[in-house]
């Protein structure tokens, strides 16, 4: 069956100047910036009540209110896949995504993803919006990923993730020695050719990334860190931005190896083909308890591995 979804928004004035579909992409977050432009397209969205184009202008202080029927996921494939479950709950899952798993059917994925092994453990999250996902993380990162099992727990995971209740941290080993933790505050926003990257740009969406060294390795660090914003490739955008791309990245790290490492390590480092990131925890309150849900996944063993091999006794000691 089919769940009807309203919503309703007043838009912030610094959102003066930029597009409708722009915008909600970041407010209803929930939602793929394609589902909103269809939304608008037929005028289930409207801005004070007219219907307008998705590329419409903001002024600021328009209220945007949405009114739609969210069809369950009928034409998505329940397959049977092994799934890492961490916390099994009436009102959600936490599940440890591995790395390589695509999260949701998209263009070159129309099966095979993590959605499609949720409807099959799970065949109740059909109605629930991208079948209960409050958030994403990319193909090639591992670790905790929260979906919502009921209307009420989406909704309210959902807002938590845009209040930044939700806490969530990440593992990441880098480039280069780092002296000592900080955080990147620069604005991101999609690269004006490839559509598929994010850079730093000042006309982009606030994004914060809290950063602290956990253990200085043979070439690189590994860092604790921790979102205050939930922005596309964030951390993989800031690592790269302050010159500690992260290890392995094919999009925002560097070829090759650093200088220094021995010949088991330089081969170790070089093969390894994905952004060394994994989100080794996650903090948040219980949709309806209330009380607070601790989630972690242990580092995957082909990042584990790459770091015992750069631990040498100089960095084991230090």
């Amino acid at each position: 069956m089919s769940e009807r979804i309203e919503r309703e928004i007043r838009i912030e004035p610094d959102s003066a100047g930029r597009r409708l579909d722009q915008v909600l992409a970041g407010v209803w977050g929930d939602f793929s910036r394609s589902r909103l432009a269809g939304w608008i397209k037929s005028g289930e969205i409207r801005v004070d009540g007219r219907q307008v184009k998705p590329r419409h202008a903001l002024i600021g202080n328009e209220v945007v209110t949405l009114s739609a029927e969210m069809l369950p996921h009928a034409e998505l494939v329940a397959q049977e896949t092994e799934l890492d479950i961490l916390i099994e709950d009436p009102e959600f899952l936490v599940v440890n995504k591995p790395a390589g798993l695509v999260v949701h059917p998209g263009s070159g994925n129309a099966d095979g993803t993590l959605v499609n092994a949720l409807l099959h453990h799970d065949p109740g999250l059909a109605p629930l919006p991208r079948a209960g996902l409050v958030h994403r993380l990319d193909k090639d990162t591992s670790g905790c990923l929260v979906v919502a099992r009921t209307t009420g727990a989406h909704k309210y995971l959902v807002a938590a993730l845009k209040k930044r209740t939700i806490k969530r941290r990440y593992q990441a080993l880098v480039w280069g020695h780092m002296v000592a933790g900080g955080a990147v505050d620069q604005p991101l926003g999609r690269h004006p050719v490839d559509r598929r990257r994010q850079v730093v740009r000042q006309d982009g969406r606030r994004a914060v990334t809290h950063y602290r060294v956990a253990r200085r390795l043979a070439g690189g660090t590994l860092l604790d860190v921790e979102l205050e914003t939930g922005r596309t490739h964030q951390i993989r955008v800031h690592m790269a931005h302050i010159q500690h791309p992260i290890v392995g990245d094919p999009v925002y790290g560097r070829r090759g190896a650093p200088a220094g490492l021995d010949e088991a390590q330089r081969q170790a480092w070089q093969a390894f083909r994905r952004q060394a990131l994994h989100a080794c925890a996650m903090t948040f309150e219980h949709p309806v308890s209330g009380e607070m849900v601790h989630a972690s996944a242990p580092l995957p063993t082909d990042m584990q591995t790459l770091i015992d091999l750069l631990e040498t006794d100089e960095t084991a000691a230090s």
